[in-house]
């Protein structure tokens, strides 16, 4: 085994131990039901995994957090340990780097729900502000997958840029969804379109006045407007 192999699982295993340490199982059936998971949980609110995780990931390289995400993820008995693996990617070390972009593929189209795929979404903004030239072709393509959450993904990659947020960009990730009959496509859109609206609120009006969006779209769009 290398010795980022080694590290990784020298990892994984430290963090399954903070986890367990932090359950309280009778929080578990309610957590699992709420979200739907064929995955049972733990018992651990998601900041507090994300706290383990970082405190227990702190100072190991790139690669050994790269490799332990993955073997978390694909390991996982609960669903804490897939969260611990998102959480992995927020690792400074990480932060930016295209080689994330299989790994965060893999997670959205293996896991293919919410919480995955909008926790992810980060991770493309990452990308958005270090490597636009490689980030903004792959929303692009991302925003015409056949697969839902991948197009989510899409949608949801400028959340929280603010000032940053590439209009053209937004503007064509949405065209090419706006007539999706789907729930989390329809919310997603209105959700994307409400954050921009918080520094760009005349952008936003107007994108609603010229585009035909569905009436769930348009209401979280001009929520607060």
């Amino acid at each position: 085994m290398t010795a980022a192999g080694s590290g990784a699982a020298a990892l994984v295993d430290d963090i399954r131990r903070g986890l367990r340490d932090a359950a309280e199982p009778e929080r578990a059936p309610g957590q699992q039901a709420y979200m739907k998971s064929a995955m049972p949980f733990l018992g651990v609110r998601v900041p507090e995994v994300r706290a383990i995780t970082s405190r227990i990931a702190a100072g190991r390289d790139a690669d050994t957090v790269l490799a332990a995400s993955r073997r978390l993820w694909d390991e996982a008995t609960h669903r804490e340990e897939r969260y611990a693996a998102m959480a992995l990617l927020r690792h400074r070390a990480l932060r930016g780097e295209l080689r994330l972009v299989p790994l965060v593929e893999h997670m959205v189209r293996t896991g293919a729900w919410w919480d995955i795929t909008d926790e992810l979404a980060h991770r493309l903004g990452d990308l958005l502000d270090t490597r636009p030239h490689d980030a903004v072709p792959l929303v692009r393509a991302w925003a015409q997958d056949d697969h839902l959450w991948i197009r989510r993904i899409a949608i949801l990659s400028q959340l929280g840029r603010r000032a940053r947020v590439d209009r053209d960009l937004l503007a064509e990730v949405i065209e090419h969804n706006a007539s999706d009959f789907d729930f989390f496509i329809r919310k997603a859109i209105g959700w994307a379109l409400r954050d921009i609206a918080r520094v760009d609120p005349d952008w936003v009006r107007a994108f609603v006045t010229d585009h035909p969006l569905s009436a769930l779209s348009v209401r979280e769009a001009t929520k607060h407007l």
